[in-house]
């Protein structure tokens, strides 16, 4: 086997010019593979956090009423079937009635670790001469602060003035500079003819745009006065222990409760499908680089064949079988290969660890003062199996022709 790399080595290095043109395609291709994805992940990331800290991960609606439409499926026992109401053939009705109970039910479930009731209704904001519209949250803070990020977003004030305020409020930091307010100014919400006013206690700023310039926190009671709905809540929020588990949790519960339950990933579907097109996206034009740089590589073994013919029937002639010639041309990849790789992690590395440092201001789906990026193993681990199969195909059917070199076909000079 040694005697095999060595000489696989010798060959290889009689086309050196050729085969670091095909190292250097492997090395940037994977370089550029892991940082692509350690790019796109990294945001993704980012804003799978923003989102959760924002709106939870489930929430718990409307109350829904089921009518005619449904499915019929077969069960896997022993005949028989059972039906499953569709959510297009519900009556829904608006809000959630006696929020108390149906969070001790909630709370039942084992992966929820918090739920807190919320009231959202649109009103007018006014601040001195200005008008904007908005929404107003109605929240219990020291529960909601459990099922989301509102305390570290808050940049200016804090949470507990705003708790301990009962006309307190806290407003978005794009509202806040339309309105001109600032901790300790008065504002005025309105909403049919019922206008209160509040003391402005944390101006909060979680990167997602439309909340920020639209949205005002306030004591549910006082959400509740001002929408004059004190009998019920829009929805309840929950944080779940498994965010990722967030899809088979509120299927059990839109079942058990006969609400209809929204989970992250269905409420912010469109954001992960774009995530996920730009990470295969990114894989596949990277991915080209490696396929070029294959490319290079199996020309360059294909004229080493036809060069060293000669060479090949030699070394049948001395006793070497088929399998030792296939294996002599398959380690030239593999040397080609481990080195790329190899460089191709560090230089990746190199990349990622420089990325993450640049600045760069970011607001609109999630706020961000530096380049985001993901550190993960598995992202290495592709792009060592993606330059793996292009350079085992490069490598593989030069060897096979030099496998099939027969000596007294070279020496009587009809060879290839």
């Amino acid at each position: 086997m040694r005697q095999n790399i060595l000489i696989a080595w010798r060959f290889l290095i009689a086309k050196k010019r050729a085969m670091l043109m095909s190292l250097t395609g492997i090395v940037f291709g994977v370089a550029f593979f892991i940082f692509t994805q350690a790019q796109t992940t990294g945001f993704e990331s980012f804003f799978i956090r923003t989102i959760l800290g924002t709106n939870g991960t489930i929430r718990v609606q409307d109350e829904f009423q089921n009518s005619i439409t449904s499915m019929v499926v077969a069960s896997d026992g022993a005949g028989g079937s059972f039906e499953v109401p569709l959510r297009e053939g519900r009556k829904y009705l608006p809000g959630i009635r006696n929020p108390e109970a149906l969070i001790d039910a909630i709370k039942q479930f084992e992966s929820v670790e918090a739920a807190t009731p919320v009231l959202r209704g649109d009103i007018q904001i006014s601040s001195g001469f200005r008008t904007e519209s908005g929404r107003v949250i109605g929240m219990e803070p020291k529960e909601y602060i459990e099922v989301s990020d509102l305390e570290y977003q808050i940049v200016y004030g804090d949470l507990r003035t705003f708790a301990e305020t009962p006309d307190g409020l806290i407003m978005g930091r794009r509202l806040a500079e339309r309105l001109e307010a600032s901790p300790g100014s008065f504002i005025l919400l309105s909403h049919l003819g019922e206008t209160r006013r509040y003391r402005v206690s944390g101006i909060f700023e979680t990167g997602i745009d439309f909340f920020d310039k639209t949205h005002v926190f306030t004591h549910l009671q006082e959400a509740r006065r001002l929408l004059n709905k004190m009998d019920r809540v829009s929805y309840i929020q929950i944080m779940t222990k498994d965010p990722d588990m967030a899809p088979a949790t509120a299927s059990q519960m839109e079942h058990a409760l006969g609400h209809y339950v929204a989970s992250w990933q269905e409420r912010e579907k469109s954001w992960l499908e774009v995530f996920r097109v730009l990470r295969i996206s990114s894989a596949l034009s990277m991915s080209t680089i490696i396929l070029i740089a294959g490319l290079g590589m199996f020309n360059t073994l294909a004229i080493i064949v036809m060069e060293r013919s000669r060479e090949i029937a030699i070394l049948r002639s001395f006793g070497f079988s088929r399998n030792d010639i296939l294996n002599i041309f398959l380690y030239q990849g593999l040397i080609v290969y481990v080195l790329g790789t190899l460089i191709g992690f560090v230089l990746a590395a190199i990349l990622t660890r420089t990325a993450e440092s640049l600045p760069i201001r970011i607001r609109g789906i999630f706020s961000t003062d530096h380049f985001l990026v993901s550190w993960s193993i598995w992202h290495y681990a592709s792009a060592a199996i993606v330059a793996g199969i292009v350079v085992v195909i490069a490598a593989l059917i030069p060897a096979r022709r030099a496998a099939r070199t027969e000596p007294g076909e070279v020496i009587r000079g009809t060879g290839g």
